[in-house]
């Protein structure tokens, strides 16, 4: 069981690295053309979308960073390895969406007060050819693990808000073509500046709480003591820890206070087997301690 969760682990690692990859790619290049279409054309829609795409190459290259350091094996400095850096790219990545949306609407003001002339042909062109590129990398990314990996999903939602970036640009781009109206640049930059506040809150709140080793949100603590003090055997359970060393690493720790003369090995196999197949928890490390009145008292040669 455990070489077929290391198998499907490993294979699962190698498709979010290489769907990162070819995302890299496909954005960084874009990007350049969305720059300079943003200049020629005035459009800040354009602009803004260029300046989350460039967040969202930074913010993809940190994530192959991030796998490729997580690949470095433990040692005695670290451990756990650098596998955390994954969630520090992370919680990096939605700090700079945060910043982008806020730079967004600043901008967005200003364009209220008095909107410049946009070039709309030259946008709709540049914004279409984004919307086919955004649709192709979150595909690219959906074959990925963006439920469980914390690090993709982050990608993913950066990519998210460049979709929709791309369907305001058309959008704006179309009524300014057709209707004048020069307000629906800002308008759409603004529509886009939220959405993308609103990823980067929640890609920086996951992240901080698996930073800060929070409980999974998967799993129910009192579930967990639930099981175990269930146990044939077990008396009471103290010191209980459950935390993320990335996204897909849960730790777990606790102390068990077992009844005297029970067999602490089979009492020991037992709970790991249900921690891993109840809760999927298989980095445990579990404490077993004497049924005594006073736990810090007890004495060390009791069975």
């Amino acid at each position: 069981m455990g070489q077929n969760h290391s198998h499907d682990h490993g294979h699962t690692h190698s498709a979010n690295k290489k769907a990162l990859f070819i995302s890299f790619l496909l954005i960084s290049s874009f990007m350049i053309l969305e720059v300079i279409g943003g200049f020629v054309t005035n459009s800040l829609a354009l602009l803004s979308d260029a300046g989350h795409m460039l967040s969202d190459a930074v913010a993809l290259g940190m994530s192959l960073l991030a796998f490729k350091l997580g690949e470095k094996a433990s040692n005695q400095d670290k451990t756990y390895g650098y596998k955390r850096f994954e969630i520090l790219a992370a919680f990096l990545n939605g700090l700079a969406l945060i910043a982008i949306s806020f730079y967004i609407l600043w901008e967005s003001i200003n364009r209220f007060i008095d909107p410049p002339d946009v070039a709309s042909t030259g946008m709709l062109i540049i914004a279409t050819i984004g919307f086919i590129v955004n649709v192709l990398v979150a595909w690219i990314l959906m074959k990925g693990d963006t439920s469980e990996n914390l690090n993709l999903r982050s990608a993913f939602l950066h990519v998210l808000g460049d979709l929709l970036g791309s369907i305001g640009a058309i959008i704006a781009a179309l009524l300014i073509m057709f209707a004048g109206w020069n307000y629906a640049d800002p308008i759409a930059s603004s529509i886009v500046a939220v959405l993308v506040l609103i990823s980067g809150l929640r890609v920086t709140k996951d992240s901080f709480h698996v930073l800060m080793e929070g409980t999974p949100s998967n799993i129910d603590l009192e579930e967990v003591k639930k099981m175990l003090t269930g146990l044939d055997g077990v008396h009471s359970i103290h010191d209980v820890h459950i935390w993320n060393i990335t996204s897909d690493f849960p730790a777990f720790t606790c102390h068990l206070v077992v009844n005297k003369g029970c067999d602490r090995d089979q009492l020991l196999q037992l709970a790991n087997q249900q921690l891993h197949d109840q809760f999927e928890l298989s980095h445990t490390t579990i404490q077993m301690e004497c049924d005594t009145s006073d736990i810090k008292n007890q004495e060390n040669n009791c069975n």
